[in-house]
């Protein structure tokens, strides 16, 4: 009797070392998100699209272009087109990360790797000026780049530190962390920005240590998950190939995917949701600038809304995935996407106050839907297989997002109304939803050979 006593208090004694623990991994897993998303809100949202092109129109020739390796490109179109091609470039390196870090074990040397570079990139924007239009795009390929692939390596972790019935407040807590951070660092920004002669700096240069400090706080950040963080030890299969090329690893990917279809069903769900969220996300500012006639400093204010709101948003949605499930609650989400994007369709011009609302709305379901899907996703995955599989789930959040700016631009182009190209992306969040529904995700966290939480 004594000695199973004894037996089960050091039991407990492991379980609770080993709770404490992951609780220890689990905080600094938040921190990455916190380091890195003043890039997104600050950096890509915010400055460095108008300051870019006004480089590059500095160094336009007289007809408005400037010609990056002899090739003619107007310099409005100079920021996009550097975005675009530092998509071609994560998509080309992310798979490969993926497979490097499951193969080896060895995700956090990786990890650390990309958010080095990606940090030191946005830091080096303190640079860009005058005419330097190619540092530039340079720096902004190789930091969307290093991002890209940093999430990938960020996101495998989340199997491995919380347990199944953990996930979806954990994943939630990460981007409150990550929410949190970019409306701080903004409001500062927003702060020099707007009273850049108080402080004796121009507004080139108050744009520029905006850039700079963004960087600094992603490296400085990343230094806590880079210190909780822990790897596992991978067995190897027998015979197991060496890793390939970026496409050919996508394509091996895919095609291991396949014996898991309902694991790819879901993934093709929150492609196709996924990107209308990213989009109305990226013309957002557009349709408040053209159709609504808004100033630039109300787009400001209601992106600061919106990074302040997503943190409860992705808190609140993350106790609804406690009580009804996270595909419950993803559901729902999608459903008031659709009815935020009817809401913006009837905005009135020319009115603040009704926009911020409809800021007010994107931010309560941005977060939760976001944080809900990375979670729901991890429990679809086998078990040796995150980072892979992750790379591809990252692809289409950040490397397929192409067809719904396709669908807005086309409709404007045919109906010369931003109306009837904002409300276009409502197919998004529909047949999202549909194909959604149609997961029977119990049955696919079985097939992936995972434990089923009490809660799905």
């Amino acid at each position: 009797m004594t000695a199973q006593t004894t037996d089960e208090a050091e039991s407990g004694a492991e379980d609770g070392r080993s709770a404490a623990a992951r609780k220890r991994e689990q905080h600094g897993w938040y921190f990455y998100d916190f380091a890195c998303s003043v890039y997104s809100t600050s950096v890509l949202t915010v400055f460095l699209g108008p300051y870019l092109t006004a480089v590059a129109k500095t160094a336009a020739d007289a007809e408005g272009y400037v010609h990056p390796l002899g090739i003619p490109v107007r310099a409005g179109s100079f920021f996009a087109y550097s975005v675009s091609v530092s998509v071609i470039v994560a998509v080309l390196i992310m798979p490969l990360a993926g497979a490097v870090a499951d193969r080896g074990g060895r995700k956090k040397p990786l990890l650390a790797a990309a958010a080095y570079t990606g940090a030191a990139a946005t830091a080096g924007m303190f640079f860009l000026s005058g005419e330097r239009y190619l540092l530039g795009g340079l720096l902004l390929i190789v930091a969307n780049a290093a991002l890209a692939v940093s999430m990938v390596l960020y996101n495998a972790y989340l199997p491995q530190i919380a347990t199944p019935d953990e996930r979806d407040t954990v994943s939630s807590r990460g981007w409150a962390f990550g929410y949190t951070s970019g409306a701080f660092v903004l409001v500062l920004d927003l702060v020099l920005f707007q009273g850049h002669d108080s402080f004796g700096v121009s507004e080139g240069t108050a744009v520029r240590i905006c850039l700079a400090s963004a960087g600094l706080w992603w490296g400085a950040f990343a230094i806590v998950p880079l210190r909780r963080l822990r790897d596992r030890a991978v067995v190897r299969e027998a015979g197991a190939a060496p890793p390939v090329s970026g496409w050919r690893q996508l394509a091996a990917t895919l095609r291991d995917m396949r014996r898991f279809p309902l694991t790819l069903s879901f993934l093709l769900a929150y492609l196709i949701y996924n990107d209308g969220v990213q989009t109305v996300i990226s013309q957002a500012s557009v349709y408040g600038s053209e159709e609504l006639g808004l100033e630039q400093s109300t787009l400001i204010v209601a992106v600061l809304l919106v990074q302040v709101l997503a943190v409860a948003g992705a808190l609140g949605m993350g106790r609804l995935a406690r009580s009804y499930g996270a595909k419950r609650t993803i559901l729902g989400s999608l459903a008031a996407w659709a009815l935020t994007l009817a809401a913006g369709y009837f905005l009135p011009a020319r009115t603040p106050a009704w926009f911020f609302v409809l800021a007010s709305m994107i931010g309560l379901v941005l977060g939760g839907s976001q944080a809900l899907s990375r979670s729901l996703f991890s429990h679809l995955v086998p078990a040796g297989k995150e980072a892979e599989y992750f790379s591809a789930y990252e692809m289409s959040d950040r490397g397929l997002s192409w067809v719904g700016p396709l669908v807005f631009g086309l409709t404007y182009q045919v109906t010369g109304s931003y109306r009837t190209a904002i409300i276009s992306l409502v197919v998004f969040f529909a047949l999202g939803f549909v194909l959604l529904a149609r997961v029977p995700v119990r049955r696919a966290v079985e097939a992936a050979g995972n434990p089923v939480p009490e809660r799905l």
